[in-house]
């Protein structure tokens, strides 16, 4: 076990194992980069009962499926998998960083891929994935012609509910008891939308025996019908690393990225729900390959510049291949089994 004397080596470290981390990773190991993923467990991802919107996944993949299939690929690929929660990152005065999780490990890139956490609702509440939904993109296509609420007071929860007209005729806002936070130009807007706004709070719950919602009863003694719905209370970001190394956070809690994942500290990536834009596995996993992509024209040993050419002189036959020797042994013995 390495100690901060005696750290652990990488060329890149991911924080965090979600589909936009693990994509990173895959690609700086496949091309060549010695990487290893810290992951405590849990995320969006693994709460997924089903995959939706992910060409070639079947549907009846979950969460959990999807990213322990995954992480057997990294591994046969040589990436190195540590399971461990990072307590804090260091800036070397050599540009690299000391990782701190069980043990410490030095690297030179390092990805953030964080995420986030949805803000639930006070219960009674549907298990998610049965009635209780977080992403309209991956999740309206179930619902149509079906009876749908939206939970939420805000902006968010007000477009939202119109938005969800596109596939059903039966939406319903719930306010839950609470004063509605949305604008007047919204509140405008929505009364000329067909959605019913229900102020009652949430008194009761009924599920059917396959655990989906079948309604909710309300403070008033009134029943309403739902297939599913979304509730809209916000995202609590886990910028905690990012903060800490000084990284340029959005007002929403997002790290500012530009086109390939660095934020505004060299050396550092972010990807995923941790960065701003959609929160989709196809999306991140988009950002994620594009981080890893950066990641390895930055440390990728060849072909050496001129400025290097003079300075350390021509390549040697014997300074290649510039693989990863862990790298290199996972790909001469991959397919073998």
């Amino acid at each position: 076990m390495s100690d901060e004397t005696d750290p652990t080596e990488f060329e890149v470290i991911v924080v965090g194992g979600g589909p936009a981390g693990l994509t990173a990773a895959l690609y700086t190991t496949r091309l060549g980069h010695d990487t290893a993923v810290i992951d405590r467990g849990g995320g969006r991802a693994a709460m997924m009962l089903d995959t939706h919107n992910v060409i070639g996944v079947p549907e009846s993949v979950s969460g959990n499926e999807f990213l322990a299939t995954a992480r057997d690929q990294l591994e046969e690929y040589g990436a190195d998998l540590v399971r461990g929660m990072v307590t804090d990152i260091e800036r070397r005065d050599d540009g690299g960083f000391l990782v701190h999780a069980d043990e410490t490990y030095r690297t030179e890139r390092v990805v953030l891929g964080t995420g986030f956490s949805d803000a639930r609702p006070d219960p009674p509440l549907p298990r998610t994935g049965r009635g209780l939904h977080y992403c309209l993109h991956c999740d309206a296509y179930m619902f149509v012609d079906e009876p749908v609420f939206v939970m939420g007071t805000g902006e968010s929860a007000a477009h939202v509910a119109m938005i969800m007209l596109n596939f059903t005729d039966e939406v319903d806002l719930l306010t839950r008891g609470a004063e509605p936070e949305w604008s007047e130009e919204t509140d405008r807007q929505l009364r000329a939308h067909p959605v019913d706004v229900i102020e009652d709070d949430v008194v009761g719950m009924n599920k059917g025996e396959d655990g989906w919602l079948e309604s909710y009863e309300f403070e008033d003694g009134t029943v309403r019908e739902y297939r599913g719905g979304f509730p809209m209370y916000g995202s609590d970001y886990n910028n905690d690393l990012a903060r800490e190394l000084g990284c340029e956070i959005n007002d929403d809690g997002t790290v500012v990225v530009d086109d390939h994942g660095n934020t505004s500290v060299d050396g550092v990536y972010a990807v995923g729900d941790l960065s701003p834009g959609h929160n989709q596995i196809p999306v991140a996993m988009g950002e994620g390959a594009k981080a890893g992509l950066d990641i390895h024209y930055g440390l990728r040993e060849f072909p050496r510049s001129l400025e290097a050419i003079e300075r350390e002189g021509e390549v040697d036959e014997a300074d290649v291949p510039g693989i990863a020797p862990r790298v290199r042994e996972a790909a001469l013995a991959f397919g073998d089994d």
